[in-house]
């Protein structure tokens, strides 16, 4: 018979767990928010926080810049046209002194309208053009007329495309595939034949160019909210809220939207570069702004008319649209970096 007594576990038969590890665990690290940490993973991007600063600053000029001299950006004085740009706290460093080389069939030579005219007080930062206009005024009225055309547009293009794709891919079926084939139908059309036909039948304007751009930039967001919606539909938080009860548009907008907020905002912020060179393209053709008023588009276009005889007309507002489509790409590649879990780690 065997010997059935108790084992006595003796001293040998344990070993101590090592939790050295667990003492090394970063629980403020593990405690931070969602948005405190893109918040920190953004600004690690030197090139993100240097498209925002540039932005910031383009929009601060665009709201005073206009208003930091006594012209305005239709005031026109034919006896001051095509002045080269001066700025009489520069002058005793050789640069902006109002003088420019002007080159004809016979040679070159050099002119300085301020002198010749006898008008040594006065100072046009960024030059005037061929009506007298100053160019740094009319410069950053125009940006201010971009941007608003771009923000506006974008916003209202993501807030159609995401509640289209969103509800197109949540429900699926034969409500999915009648929805995305009026997308494609809209899609198959050149965006640039329906926003010149609808500029040619509407008035030229601000609104005018707006509604333009929110018939034609809608289809990108849609696809990714379409997309986003397919991946996330069928995750346990939503079926979870089917179960409870929940509606349709509660589960739509309320459960996945805040889930894909990420995609959507680094989405707006590609489109806005977008919509800013379409709205330019525009007012180059002379589809765009009417005059009085101006955009970056059509200042480039005025500009454009006198660069073999006054290049500097052209170059400030090339400048300025150059960064803000530049700096809108930077910022949007920096959130997309930062607002994808999965590049935490890249």
């Amino acid at each position: 018979m065997e010997n059935t007594a108790a084992y006595v576990p003796v001293e040998t038969d344990f070993r101590l767990k090592n939790n050295a590890g667990a003492d090394l665990i970063d629980e403020n690290f593990a405690a931070q928010s969602f948005w405190k940490d893109v918040f920190i993973r953004y600004f690690r991007k030197i090139s993100a926080v240097i498209g925002l600063i540039l932005i910031v600053l383009i929009s601060v000029f665009a709201v005073i810049g206009p208003g930091m001299n006594e012209y305005t950006y239709s005031g026109q004085d034919l006896s001051q046209k095509n002045f080269a740009p001066r700025i009489i706290a520069l002058e005793k460093f050789g640069i902006f002194d109002g003088s420019e080389t002007m080159r004809t069939t016979t040679g070159s030579k050099e002119i300085n309208y301020y002198t010749e005219k006898g008008l040594t007080d006065l100072e046009y930062w960024f030059g005037s053009d061929n009506f007298g206009r100053d160019i740094w005024t009319r410069t950053w009225s125009g940006a201010r007329v971009s941007l608003i055309i771009a923000v506006a547009a974008a916003i209202i293009d993501m807030v159609i495309g995401m509640s289209y794709g969103l509800i197109s891919g949540y429900f699926g079926g034969h409500v999915d595939m009648i929805m995305q084939r009026i997308l494609e139908i809209a899609n198959g059309i050149p965006r640039l034949v329906i926003v010149t036909l609808l500029l040619l039948v509407l008035q030229p304007g601000m609104l005018t160019i707006i509604f333009a751009l929110m018939l034609t930039e809608w289809v990108g967001m849609s696809r990714i909210a379409r997309a986003e919606m397919l991946k996330l539909k069928e995750q346990e938080f939503v079926l979870a809220s089917r179960t409870l009860g929940a509606g349709n548009f509660f589960i739509i907008f309320r459960e996945v939207l805040p889930n894909i907020i990420g995609p959507i905002i680094t989405q707006v912020m590609f489109s806005i570069p977008t919509a800013i060179f379409t709205e330019a393209f525009l007012s180059f053709v002379g589809l765009g702004i009417p005059v009085p008023q101006c955009s970056l588009g059509s200042l480039i276009s005025e500009g454009f008319n006198s660069f073999t005889t006054h290049p500097y007309q052209i170059i400030p507002p090339i400048v300025v649209m150059a960064l803000l489509m530049l700096s809108f790409n930077l910022v949007a590649d920096g959130l997309r970096e930062a607002l994808d879990p999965k590049m935490k780690e890249m």
